[in-house]
């Protein structure tokens, strides 16, 4: 039987993405690598295992979109690794109080880390990560790898704490109320990712920025596709949006604006060098709303 247009295109759509993933695979496994290395030099800590088991999995979409900035601005080598192991584990420690806080059953298919360890073990482990990060941001002469890291960090709390004082059974969330917390939370870091990139590429301003654009169009496209796949999920603060509209509505225009943001990402990048590195930048956007987890 012939598939009908619909099932073609998913079946097209499944081929891109595992194009892209293997495009991405070496990019991840640099960053892997980079990573090991740094917990290695924690092998006598009672943090080192924890935070191994802690750093497991992941798409690592973030460093590899830090790599990608800097290899299209023409930076190839590795000094982008240690800024690209500190969003990841920025990231990282994100993730620990954000299971802690939604009380999570699951992460990446397996116990999330305050279910293994403890939840004043998962308190003092996002301390500690939070100094690994301190540190290799300290390596860079440039201090504004350190200050865009802090920056993210900075927002990041923000945005949760704003979601974690929205009750949103009770509270009529506007969109722009939405997409703050989205951007705040969840874009700032991948903001920061493309950022530092650029600046180790040691790009003008208008790349800086530009790059800066891109990745905030990314990680908003991003966190919409979350919502999205999560959207049953009693807690989350995208139901706010239910007060005001329908369910139907509120996932048309979620899926609608995940496009758009995608799609103003792409065009963010139209004045940079064409490579095979914005090239992929240009297919994480495409990632970021047709990925299914």
């Amino acid at each position: 039987m012939k598939p009908s247009r619909g099932e073609g295109l998913e079946k097209d759509k499944a081929v891109t993405m595992e194009a892209l993933e293997a495009r991405m695979k070496s990019y991840a496994n640099r960053v892997n690598a980079a990573l090991a290395r740094e917990l290695k030099l924690y092998t006598h800590s009672r943090f080192h295992d924890p935070l191994v088991y802690a750093t497991e999995g992941g798409k690592r979409v973030r460093p590899v979109m830090l790599m990608l900035s800097a290899e299209a601005l023409g930076c190839r080598d590795d000094s982008v690794l240690g800024a690209a192991v500190a969003v990841e584990l920025l990231h990282t420690e994100s993730i620990i109080h954000d299971d802690v806080i939604d009380e999570e059953k699951v992460r990446r298919s397996k116990m999330p880390f305050h279910l293994k360890y403890g939840y004043s073990a998962s308190l003092l482990s996002a301390d500690f990560v939070f100094a690994t990060i301190l540190a290799i941001a300290a390596r860079y002469d440039d201090k504004r790898i350190a200050e865009e890291v802090s920056n993210a960090a900075l927002q990041m709390a923000e945005g949760e704490y704003s979601e974690l004082t929205i009750d949103p059974q009770i509270y009529k969330l506007t969109w722009d109320e939405y997409i703050r917390i989205v951007t705040e939370k969840t874009a700032s870091l991948f903001e920061t990712s493309a950022k530092l990139g650029a600046l180790i590429a040691r790009a003008g301003e208008k790349d800086v920025e530009a790059l800066a654009d891109y990745g905030r169009c990314i990680g908003i496209a991003y966190q919409l596709k979350d919502d999205l796949l999560d959207w049953r999920s009693k807690d989350k603060v995208s139901l706010g949006l239910l007060k005001t509209h329908s369910e139907s509505e509120v996932v048309g225009k979620m899926t609608a604006q995940a496009e758009s943001y995608a799609e103003e990402a792409k065009r963010r990048l139209m004045h940079l060098p064409r490579n095979e590195a914005t090239s992929l930048l240009e297919d994480l956007s495409d990632f970021s709303i047709l990925r299914r987890y």
